[in-house]
C-alpha cells in the first residue's frame, strides 16, 4: 500500500482543474447517454415526485438541463462554483442556474424533489456542515417531497482497500494537448474523511498541477440516523443498481418502475457492499413544524 500522503495545503491554496474548466469535467467523466439523469428520473417517478427539482451541486448542468428539457420538469440548479455555472448557462440552458454554498442557501419557493448526485453532500465534511445542509434542504421542500442522492459508500472501505492500494492514472486530450492524471485516494480515519491527491501534467511543457479533495464517508445507519433526525424517512438505501455501479442502471431495472420501498430486487434485503450508496428519502408532513 502507498505511504500515506502529505495531508492537504489549507482551503484557498490550490485550484480544482476540473471545477475551474468544465470542459474538461465532461471529456473526464463523460456520460453520453445522460445515464445519471435517467437514473434520476426514474427515481422521481418511482416514488411520485411532483415536477418541481432542485439539483444540489448540479455541476457543469448536464443532469439538469436533461431533466428539464428531456423529462419536463422545472428544474433549478445550485453549485459553489462560478465556472460550472457559467458553463451549465451557456452549454446547458434551460434550468435556472444560481452559484451558492449547499450549506447556506436561500431560495424563493419550495420544491417537490431535491437531488444530490456524484458524491455532492459529502462535500459537508463535518457533522455541522452535514446538519447545515439536511437543514436547508427541510426548508426548500414542500412535505412529503423527496431527497435523492448517489454518493461514495463509507462501508465499503471497512476491510477494503483496492481503491486505496495503487496510484490511478488517465489521460484526457483537449484541444491538441494531452492532460495526465495521477490520483492518490487515503483514508483520514479521525476527520472520517477520503482524501485525494491529484496531480496534473500536460505534453505541452505546462507546469504541473497538483490539487487536494475530500469526501465525508457515511455508513448507512449513519446516514439513516441524520435523516431520521431532520425529519426523513428512508424509502430506498441500497449499493446497486445505480448510474455509476458495475454493471450500471438501465431502464427498467428492478425497484426503479413501482413504489417498492427498495432500489433492488423487490422482496431482497438492500445491500451496502459496493462502493457507491443510492438514496431516496421522504420529508415528513410533520418536519416542517418549526424548521
Amino acid at each position: 500500500m502507498n505511504r500515506r500522503p502529505t495531508p492537504p495545503p489549507p482551503a484557498g491554496t490550490h485550484r480544482n482543474l476540473l471545477t475551474d474548466r468544465p470542459e474538461l469535467y465532461e471529456l473526464r467523466f463523460p456520460d453520453p447517454e445522460s445515464t445519471a439523469a435517467r437514473w434520476a428520473e426514474a427515481m422521481l417517478r418511482a416514488h411520485g415526485a411532483g415536477p418541481e427539482v432542485l439539483d444540489l451541486g448540479c455541476g457543469t448542468g448536464r443532469d439538469a438541463a436533461w431533466l428539464h428539457r428531456v423529462a419536463g420538469r422545472t428544474v433549478t440548479g445550485l453549485d459553489s462554483s462560478p465556472e460550472m455555472i457559467a458553463h451549465a448557462r451557456s452549454r446547458h440552458p434551460g434550468p435556472a442556474y444560481h452559484v451558492g454554498d449547499m450549506r447556506d442557501f436561500a431560495l424563493p419557493g419550495r420544491f417537490d424533489a431535491v437531488l444530490c448526485l456524484d458524491s455532492a453532500l459529502l462535500h459537508c465534511h463535518t457533522n455541522e456542515d452535514l446538519d447545515a445542509l439536511f437543514g436547508r434542504v427541510r426548508r426548500h421542500l414542500r412535505p412529503g417531497g423527496l431527497l435523492v442522492a448517489e454518493m461514495r459508500n463509507g462501508a465499503f472501505f471497512l476491510g477494503r482497500t483496492e481503491l486505496l492500494d495503487a496510484p490511478r492514472l488517465d489521460s484526457i486530450t483537449h484541444e491538441g494537448v494531452t492532460l495526465t492524471s495521477r490520483t492518490v485516494l487515503w483514508i483520514d480515519h479521525a476527520a472520517q474523511l477520503l482524501r485525494r491527491t491529484r496531480s496534473w501534467a500536460g505534453d505541452d511543457g505546462a507546469p504541473p498541477v497538483e490539487q487536494h479533495s475530500a469526501w465525508r464517508l457515511l455508513f448507512p445507519q449513519e446516514l439513516r440516523h441524520l435523516l431520521a433526525h431532520h425529519g426523513f424517512t428512508v424509502l430506498a438505501l441500497h449499493d446497486r443498481p445505480g448510474p455509476r455501479t458495475d454493471p450500471p442502471w438501465t431502464d427498467g431495472a428492478p425497484g426503479t418502475s413501482g413504489t417498492a420501498g427498495t432500489g433492488g430486487t423487490p422482496g431482497t434485503p438492500e445491500t451496502a457492499d459496493g462502493d457507491r450508496l443510492h438514496l431516496v428519502a421522504r420529508l415528513e408532513p410533520r418536519a416542517r413544524k418549526g424548521s
